[in-house]
């Protein structure tokens, strides 16, 4: 039942009223919300009415004010963005190789497990704690300014994260021009590129038949046919990396693909530049057309010979792989990694929903489409891996493998199978293109929210939004260049595996559950999220905060840093001491935002250390907190009310 909005004497609501209570902006005695154990920021200077007798007034020194916050056009908007961002090609290249290495089927229980547990608590905590607070990814940690480094922790995160991400972008997109030619460069061995080991058909059953015989196939042996390699690869490494000896030997730029990162960030600024409001419309199409091309491959994967080995292989359990540690570990990781919890992207898209969305059911609908999909793509990949082993007469253990190889070296040999390469070729790699397009502008857009939430009213320009994406996508380019070379693969190897790897969202993780459940408090927030979607969720997921969600992050973190190994490149070439170092400059970058922040906040404050601590974690709210707020809502009573309830509590709206 929807409430009235409550009468006012005043024109204006100008004094924050102070009154202890559980830090929420509460009534005062005349009618007026109140900030309780926090302050306003944001609002109009002027004078108030007078505080009801027997509460204390304070006037609290007005911020100036923010600028309306955009919001989606529709709440389909938000969905499909969330949709974009965390279903990208991490789904499509490490999900299905992860089920194959750890068990084939036996892999989905550890996941699931984890996923309950930590993956959906995590998704939903970012998504709601943005909605609320209605702050991207620094901001939204008003909530407890004392830890509001884990907002800069996330900042640099996602700025790592769109650095090198952008690459397989670009390779996406040179592999998409590439296709525009009457026989795909990479299914002939007659390139200027192409060694003499180069095999286009490898003969395997005729060798094995006895059929061949020592100078039938291209004046070659069947034992230098087994040592063949595949076009496929040669162009690959070949021609677009063109890969060099290791990391201290960066060689020259390519310029084909630079070109092509050019364009990629041409594409992702112009996506981004105006807002939520540009971007709720784009990822319409970027959302949902993957998804008709991996039908369309699976359909044809499934006919080809060998593709039901290839599936077997990927769900045929190994029980005697749940005992194994690494299993869970994996597993831990790959949610981690595949719902994009950490980077602050997903607090930042829920900053822009309406206050009192429904964010508790979006957010288990949202990690099902995104579980989902891993397990939908693992068909497709190993339909086409199976027919891969099948042709070269080996073991699918030694077709399958994981990241930029299965997508540059696996699926294109699937769509040279096809009718009409060309037209599959380009329909595959425009697909790759907006899988991981709008992964990219959804995290840009989550970085320059977070950045321009630091910037209130008073320092408003014309265009600002506009130039702020413009820099960070500059800055994002010029890094970039290290990439586009002879060396670039091992560079971008270097910043997957440390800057935004697994111990740092784990990480980043733990703390947000700390400093939520158990500083800010886990029952307030639930208090807090009743008060926006008309009941509270179940308790599981405050158990999860407070206790099992902390757990899991900690012990796969030190798993992870107890059993470190050092970087490798094809299992071959061991990276050197000064490019670890580096590695682990990038890692620590984020990761000491938090401590080092904490340290220098409490240093910098007077007191004693309880006074120091307690005004340093007072919540500071924003003035939308004081218009939603319901004077008379009793959270209370909210508890007995479920997701089904039919009477939902419409939270107040305020006129003021």
């Amino acid at each position: 039942m929807e409430k009235p909005a409550f009468e006012t004497d005043c024109c204006a609501v100008n004094v924050v009223l102070g009154e202890e209570k559980k830090g929420h902006l509460i009534p005062n005695g005349n009618g007026h919300q109140a900030g309780v154990n926090g302050s306003l920021i944001g609002g109009a200077e002027g004078t108030g009415c007078g505080a009801a007798p027997g509460t204390m007034s304070s006037v609290e020194k007005p911020v100036p004010g923010y600028p309306e916050r955009e919001q989606w056009t529709r709440q389909m908007d938000f969905i499909m963005s969330c949709v974009g961002f965390a279903v990208g090609l991490g789904n499509v290249w490490r999900f299905p190789y992860l089920c194959y290495k750890n068990g084939g089927g036996v892999f989905l229980i550890p996941y699931l497990i984890i996923g309950v547990v930590g993956g959906i608590p995590i998704f939903f905590l970012e998504i709601a704690l943005g909605q609320f607070m209605k702050a991207g990814s620094i901001n939204v940690w008003n909530i407890a300014p004392l830890f509001k480094g884990l907002g800069y922790a996330s900042m640099v995160i996602v700025f790592f994260c769109n650095t090198y991400y952008i690459m397989v972008l670009a390779w996406a997109f040179y592999y998409f021009i590439k296709s525009f030619n009457a026989t795909l460069p990479w299914s002939t061995c007659d390139n200027p590129w192409n060694t003499p080991s180069c095999i286009e058909i490898f003969h395997h059953e005729d060798c094995l038949n006895g059929t061949i015989g020592n100078t039938t196939y291209g004046n070659m042996t069947c034992e230098e046919l087994a040592d063949g390699r595949s076009p496929i690869i040669e162009f690959w490494e070949h021609k677009v990396l063109n890969i060099s000896q290791g990391l201290d030997y960066p060689g020259s730029i390519n310029w084909e693909l630079l070109l092509c990162l050019a364009a990629v960030w041409v594409m992702v600024y112009f996506c981004v530049w105006k807002g939520v409001k540009s971007t709720g419309k784009i990822v319409y199409f970027t959302a949902t057309f993957p998804y008709v091309v991996l039908i369309i491959l699976l359909v044809r994967g499934v006919t080809l010979p060998g593709a039901y080995d290839g599936i077997m292989y990927y769900i045929k359990p190994d029980w005697s792989k749940l005992g194994e540690a690494q299993v869970w570990i994996d597993a831990g990781t790959q949610i981690f990694f595949s719902y994009a919890i950490g980077l602050g992207a997903l607090t930042a898209l829920g900053s822009y929903n309406r206050f009192n969305n429904d964010c508790y059911k979006d957010a288990f609908m949202l990690a099902l489409i995104n579980s989902g999909t891993s397990f939908f793509a693992g068909f497709v990949v190993f339909a086409i891996l199976g027919f891969m082993a099948n042709e070269q007469g080996v073991d699918i253990s030694q077709v399958a493998e994981t990241g930029p190889g299965l997508a540059f070296i696996a699926y294109p040999k699937a769509v040279t199978l096809m009718p009409m390469p060309p037209v599959w070729a380009a329909l595959f790699f425009f697909m790759l293109l907006v899988l991981g397009l709008d992964s990219q502008f959804v995290g840009v857009e989550g970085f320059v929210t977070g950045i321009l939430d630091l910037f209130p009213g008073k320092y408003y320009m014309r265009y600002k939004r506009e130039i702020s994406v413009a820099i960070c996508c500059l800055m994002c380019f010029i890094i970039d260049l290290s990439m586009v070379t002879q060396g670039g693969m091992y560079v971008f190897q270097l910043f997957d595996y440390y800057s935004a790897s697994g111990m740092t969202l784990l990480w980043q993780a733990f703390w947000e559950c700390i400093v939520v459940s158990w500083v800010y408090g886990a029952d307030r927030f639930m208090d807090d999220i009743a008060r926006m979607i008309g009941y509270r969720p179940f308790p599981w997921m405050k158990w999860c905060w407070s206790f099992i969600t902390p757990c899991v992050c900690m012990g796969i973190f030190l798993f992870h840093l107890f059993n470190y190994k050092p970087l490798t490149y094809n299992n071959t070439y061991v990276y050197p001491w000064w490019g670890e170092v580096i590695g682990w400059c990038m890692a620590l970058m984020s990761m000491l935002c938090i401590p080092v922040s904490v340290l220098y906040k409490l240093c910098r404050a007077t007191g004693t250390f309880k006074e120091r601590w307690e005004k340093l974690t007072k919540p500071q709210w924003g003035p939308h907190h004081l218009e939603y707020m319901a004077p008379d809502t009793d959270v209370k009573s909210l508890a007995s009310l479920s997701a089904s309830t039919e009477d939902k509590v419409i939270i107040f709206e305020s006129g003021m």
